[in-house]
């Protein structure tokens, strides 16, 4: 399976680990799926879980960040959209979308409402992070 996973997860899978966002980073380090980014996409990434905020509160340390920035380029494709869309509510997330449209991609995975209740996009269903583990 192919997806393309938010910002918002991963960082929420450092944040909270045992929860479901963890189980699918798990699922991204075992192979199960390849994550679809873009370098806008990992530069979001690595911005916001570099926020001093974040690493403080949450104990974030730069190996973290390092090892999910790695694991990523391991086990993702990078893209390079093409296509350039303003359809979410919030512009910041019409980057996930451009990233799917690069490529064949099976899903989004998202825990953001402003994705999330777009429901579907091209065909290209956005799914919270359980419905995905539950797809995969």
């Amino acid at each position: 399976m192919r997806a393309v996973i938010d910002t918002g997860v991963f960082v929420s899978a450092l944040i909270h680990r045992p929860g479901t966002p963890g189980d699918v980073l798990r699922a991204l380090r075992d192979g199960r799926f390849t994550a679809i980014y873009s370098t806008d996409i990992m530069v979001e990434i690595i911005d916001v879980l570099g926020r001093a905020r974040f690493r403080i509160k949450y104990h974030i340390e730069p190996d973290d960040i390092t090892a999910l920035v790695n694991l990523i380029r391991l086990r993702g494709e990078l893209v390079t959209p093409t296509r350039k869309v303003t359809v979410s509510r919030d512009p910041k997330d019409d980057k996930f979308l451009e990233a799917a449209l690069a490529t064949q991609t099976d899903c989004i995975v998202s825990g953001d409402s402003d994705l999330l209740d777009m429901n579907v996009f091209e065909e290209i269903p956005i799914l919270r992070p359980a419905e995905f583990l539950a797809r995969l």
